[in-house]
C-alpha cells in the first residue's frame, strides 16, 4: 500500500491517463494494432472493410438509371464509394494516434482526477519524458508515417477511380 502511495505522490495522473499506458491501450486494441503491425496488417483489414462494403456499394449504384446500363461505370461508381469507409477507418486511426502522438511529445500531461471539470496539469519528470520521446519517434511515429501513406494511396485510389468512372 505504502508503494501506491508514493507513486500518487510522484505521479498524481491516474494510470490510465498516462501516455505510455494509453499507448499500451492502443497496442492492445483490435483496431488501432491495424497500423502497428505493419503494411499489411493494415492493409487486409482495409481490404476486407471494403469488399465487404463493395456489395452494399454496388447496391445503392444500381439504383442510378445511367449506371444500370453501364456495367464498367456501375462496378467503378461501386467500387470507389466502397473507399469511403476504408478511409474514415484510416482517419479514425489518425486522430488517435495523433492524440497519443501529442500526449507523448508534451512536457507535461494534462489529466482530470474524477471528471471533465477538475483537469489539471502535471510536469513531467525528465526520464518520464525521454521515454515518452523515444516511444514516439520509435514506435508512434512509424504508425502515422504508415496511416498517413494508406490515406494518401486511398485517396489517390478514389481520385483515379472517379475520373475513370467519368471517362467511361
Amino acid at each position: 500500500m505504502a508503494g501506491t502511495d508514493h507513486e500518487q505522490l510522484v505521479c498524481p495522473v491516474p494510470r490510465e491517463q498516462r501516455p505510455l499506458e494509453q499507448y499500451k491501450e492502443l497496442q492492445a486494441s483490435w483496431f488501432f494494432v491495424w497500423p502497428h503491425n505493419g503494411d499489411r496488417g493494415l492493409a487486409t483489414p482495409l481490404i476486407r472493410a471494403w469488399l465487404i462494403v463493395l456489395p452494399i456499394t454496388m447496391l445503392v449504384a444500381s439504383g442510378s438509371v445511367p449506371l444500370r446500363h453501364n456495367l464498367p461505370q456501375l462496378v467503378v461508381a461501386g467500387a470507389v464509394a466502397g473507399l469511403v469507409v476504408p478511409m474514415l477507418l484510416l482517419v479514425r486511426q489518425w486522430l488517435g494516434w495523433t492524440t497519443l502522438q501529442r500526449r507523448l511529445m508534451a512536457t507535461a500531461v494534462e489529466y482530470e482526477e474524477s471528471g471533465w471539470y477538475d483537469g489539471q496539469v502535471w510536469e513531467k519528470p525528465v526520464e518520464w519524458r525521454q521515454q515518452d520521446l523515444l516511444v514516439a519517434n520509435h514506435e508512434v511515429k512509424p504508425v502515422l508515417w504508415r496511416l498517413q501513406q494508406a490515406m494518401a494511396i486511398t485517396a489517390a485510389l478514389i481520385l483515379v477511380w472517379a475520373s475513370l468512372c467519368q471517362a467511361l
